[in-house]
């Protein structure tokens, strides 16, 4: 996903004389050939987050479209309040796209994990939020970004899976069945579907939680039990889709990054499973809320 998002964000840089590129270091090796060629629009301010994003801001303000890229950590969790001030009280747009994830960053230590990142976007008014599951869902989401000036997170991970489904805007069907609904988002499609073989259960994915599709959501939840699989903090989305079913009864398990700190390194597919995220433990939580 991080090379799809360079060689877009490099083409786009390149076609689109709005299109400007902010980093603080991470990357930067990777566009330094665009930079040369577009120094008034690739800036890199070095390790300082916070300017980043006040950059960023600026050239929005100039009319410019701004993507702005470090990981996860740094991108939101230090530079939120800049955020909050620089684009959303200034009333400007940009693309911030991270990589990272929840804890694609492990073996370096908690300082490069952000299970907490969408939640803090959510804070927020306005922000369209895209998760993609798949390096080939990456470019059309970038090039759809820069058509237009509202705020955008693109969050980018290690973690994918097999299939890209570029027309997962909306929540897509990928499997049907009775007696609930899955929701998986982003990257968390391939272990669900491995979780829920031979349930009977309808699995449907979306790379865009921010606006969730409530309408879908309605449609495909008749069984009444939904669960919500998320690669970010549990729960993320529970309050939009309680909103959205307000009217019904319904049981709603949420699945996702636990509050634990874990305090170890070890790889993301260690983290995935003391959270309770691959397969197996996937299908233990599942079986057991089932009707």
């Amino acid at each position: 996903m991080r090379q799809a998002f360079i060689d877009t964000a490099s083409a786009l840089i390149e076609q689109d004389p709005r299109t400007a590129l902010v980093l603080a270091d991470i990357s930067a090796a990777a566009f330094e050939q665009t930079a040369l060629k577009h120094p008034d629009r690739v800036l890199n301010v070095g390790i300082r987050e916070q300017l980043m994003i006040g950059v960023a801001g600026g050239l929005a303000l100039t009319g410019l479209r701004p993507i702005a890229h470090s990981y996860a950590t740094f991108l939101i969790d230090r530079a939120y309040e800049q955020i909050k001030l620089d684009l959303a009280h200034q009333g400007v747009g940009a693309i911030l796209v991270s990589v990272g994830a929840s804890y694609d960053g492990s073996s370096a230590g908690y300082t490069h994990m952000s299970p907490m990142d969408v939640q803090l976007i959510d804070t927020l008014p306005g922000w369209t939020v895209h998760v993609p599951g798949h390096p080939g869902e990456v470019a059309s989401l970038l090039t759809t970004a820069t058509a237009h000036d509202d705020p955008v997170y693109l969050r980018l991970s290690t973690q994918a899976n097999d299939i890209a489904y570029a027309d997962a805007g909306l929540l897509r069907p990928v499997r049907h069945g009775t007696k609930a609904l899955v929701v998986a988002v982003g990257p968390m499609l391939a272990p669900v579907l491995e979780a829920t073989r031979g349930l009977d259960v309808t699995v449907a994915y979306t790379h865009t939680p921010r606006p969730f599709d409530t309408t879908g959501l309605r449609e495909l939840a008749v069984s009444g039990n939904i669960a919500l699989i998320e690669p970010y903090l549990a729960g993320t989305s529970a309050h939009v889709v309680s909103a959205a079913l307000a009217d019904r009864p319904h049981r709603l398990l949420s699945l996702g990054v636990t509050r634990r700190d874990l305090h170890s390194y070890g790889t993301p597919a260690d983290h995935a499973r003391q959270h309770g995220l691959d397969p197996t433990t996937l299908r233990t939580s599942l079986t057991t809320w089932l009707p």
